[in-house]
C-alpha cells in the first residue's frame, strides 16, 4: 500500500512539474522566456567562456554589430561551446525568435555549408562560426542585453523584466538568395531563405501605375549596400518615396504583407508592441521606396520607413556562383534608436 502511495505521488509530481513547465512558457512574456533560456546557459559555462561571452552592460561593444565575414567577433563562439551549450544557444533563439524567424536564421547559418562547397578561396565558411554575447546579467530584476551574430546574421536585444524593450537591429541575409541549381544534398534547386521579403516587394512595385512609379523609385541604379550598415542607429533622413495614403487598397494590403515578413520573425508579443507602436504612430506616415530593376537578376533595392520603424533589402550583388543580383541583405530597424537608445 505504501508503494503505492509513492508511486502515485511521484506520478503527481511528475506531472506537477511537466504542467508549471508548460504553463510558464504559455504564459510568460518573451523577456522572461530568454532571461531563462540565458540564465541557463550561463551556468554552464566555465570561467575562461565568462570572460569571452559575458560584458557589462554599458559596454561599447554592445552597438557593435556587423554582418560581413570577419576574422574576430566579439562574444563566445558556438565553435568553442560543448555540444550541451549549442542546444542551450538554441534553445535561447528558440524563445528570442518566432518559429518562422528561428528557421530563417537556421537556414542562412546552414547555407554557409554551402558556400563552402562550392568556393575553394575565401572568407571562412563555417556553420559554428556564430557568436553569443550577453551583455549585463540575464536576470528577472535586471535590463540585460543578447547578441547573436556571424555571417548574414545580426540579432540584437535589450530585456527587461518579462518585456523585450529593443529587438533591433534585426538583419538577414542569403547567399545566394536562390539556388539555381543543386549541388549539394539539402540545398534544392529553387530554395529561397528570404522569399517573402522579394517576392511580395516586387509584387507591389509592379503593381504601381506610371504616375506612382514617379514617386516610388528614387534612384534609378540600385545602392551597393543598405545605409548605416554597423552603425548604432538607423539614417535619421525623411521618409522617401510613395505614401501610403496614395496607395490603392490592394497595394495597401501588399505593403502589410511586405511588412508582415519581417515582424513575424519576432515573437507574438514583440510582432504586435511593433504593430500597436506603427499604429499608434499612423499607418499614413509611411513611405514605400524603390531603386534599381524591376525584375530578378538585376539589382535592386527598396525601403519601408515609417515613423517608428525602416526596412531596407538590397539585392545588388552576384551570388557565390557568380548569378547576378542573387544575393539578399535586409534589415528591420528602430527610428527612434536601436539598442533600446535614443537616436535623437
Amino acid at each position: 500500500m505504501r508503494k503505492s502511495l509513492l508511486a502515485v505521488t511521484s506520478v503527481v509530481l511528475a506531472l506537477a512539474t511537466v504542467t508549471s513547465a508548460y504553463t510558464f512558457y504559455r504564459l510568460a512574456g518573451t523577456g522572461e522566456k530568454m532571461t531563462s533560456a540565458a540564465g541557463a546557459l550561463v551556468d554552464t559555462l566555465d570561467a575562461e567562456q565568462k570572460k569571452v561571452m559575458l560584458y557589462p552592460y554599458d559596454s561599447p561593444q554592445r552597438l557593435g554589430w556587423h554582418f560581413i565575414p570577419k576574422d574576430e567577433r566579439k562574444g563566445l563562439q558556438m565553435k568553442h561551446m560543448t555540444e550541451d551549450q549549442r542546444k542551450k544557444t538554441h534553445a535561447l533563439l528558440q524563445v528570442a525568435l518566432s518559429e518562422v524567424g528561428y528557421d530563417k536564421t537556421t537556414q542562412i547559418i546552414s547555407l554557409e555549408a554551402l558556400l563552402k562547397h562550392i568556393q575553394t578561396k575565401g572568407p571562412i565558411r563555417d556553420t559554428q562560426r556564430y557568436y553569443v554575447t550577453i551583455f549585463g546579467e540575464p536576470k528577472a530584476d535586471s535590463r540585460w542585453g543578447l547578441s547573436f551574430e556571424g555571417h548574414h546574421l545580426s540579432l540584437n536585444f535589450v530585456v527587461e523584466g518579462d518585456k523585450v524593450v529593443s529587438s533591433t537591429p534585426q538583419f538577414f541575409a542569403t547567399n545566394p538568395a536562390e539556388v539555381k541549381e543543386q549541388v549539394l544534398a539539402g540545398y534544392p534547386k529553387g530554395m529561397e531563405v528570404l522569399k517573402a521579403e522579394e517576392e511580395v516587394a516586387f509584387g507591389l512595385v509592379n503593381s504601381l501605375s506610371k504616375e506612382q512609379l514617379e514617386t516610388a523609385v528614387i534612384a534609378e541604379k540600385c545602392p551597393a549596400e543598405i545605409r548605416n550598415a554597423g552603425e548604432p542607429h538607423p539614417p535619421q533622413t525623411a521618409a522617401e518615396g510613395i505614401a501610403w495614403t496614395d496607395l490603392t487598397a490592394d497595394q495597401k494590403a501588399t505593403l502589410k504583407k511586405l511588412i508582415e515578413a519581417y515582424v513575424s520573425a519576432m515573437p507574438q508579443d514583440v510582432a504586435a508592441k511593433r504593430y500597436a507602436d506603427l499604429e499608434a504612430a499612423g499607418w499614413d506616415g509611411i513611405h514605400f521606396a524603390w531603386a534599381g530593376g524591376f525584375k530578378d537578376g538585376i539589382p535592386h533595392y527598396y525601403r519601408v520607413q515609417g515613423e517608428t520603424f525602416l526596412i531596407e533589402f538590397v539585392n545588388a550583388q552576384p551570388d557565390v556562383s557568380g548569378n547576378p543580383a542573387n544575393h539578399i541583405h535586409c534589415v528591420w530597424r528602430d527610428m527612434r534608436g536601436d539598442f533600446a537608445l535614443s537616436a535623437k
